[in-house]
């Protein structure tokens, strides 16, 4: 149960990771002089009301500025057998000495839990008049 988890925790992670290394995305700023007006992600962003009057006097104290945030585009798919022998040796030690440790321990039997004892129809202590002392 626990090999299960941890190996379904695992993939997802990895998988997270994998994603989140390729992914590609662009951030736009505007600008107004020296101020931020606005910034966004996935979308345009937003422009201030200056632009439009900028184009009648042919005058720009806006700017725009683009910043692209590459991930990764190459991505090397590699195989136990490209390894050279003394990291498989490493790897196989490595995964031996570790795969013993999550095992679960074997369930104890109790041999006598169906048992129910005789109903006592006389003390027999009382009977034979025998007493710990």
């Amino acid at each position: 149960m626990l090999k299960q988890c941890l190996n379904k925790a695992f993939s997802v992670a990895m998988a997270l990771l994998v994603l989140f290394s390729t992914v590609s995305f662009t951030v736009e700023k505007h600008y107004c002089g020296d101020v931020l007006v606005d910034a966004a992600i996935f979308t345009d962003v937003e422009k201030c009301a200056m632009e439009a009057f900028e184009m009648l006097q042919k005058k720009t104290c806006c700017k725009d500025e683009i910043d692209v945030v590459k991930g990764q585009d190459e991505l090397k798919f590699s195989s136990f057998e490209d390894l050279d022998l003394d990291q498989q040796q490493f790897l196989q030690a490595f995964i031996d000495s570790y795969i013993g440790r999550f095992e679960s321990l074997p369930k104890h039997t109790i041999p006598h839990k169906d048992y129910s004892p005789p109903n006592l129809i006389a003390d027999i202590q009382l009977l034979d008049q025998v007493f710990i002392i």
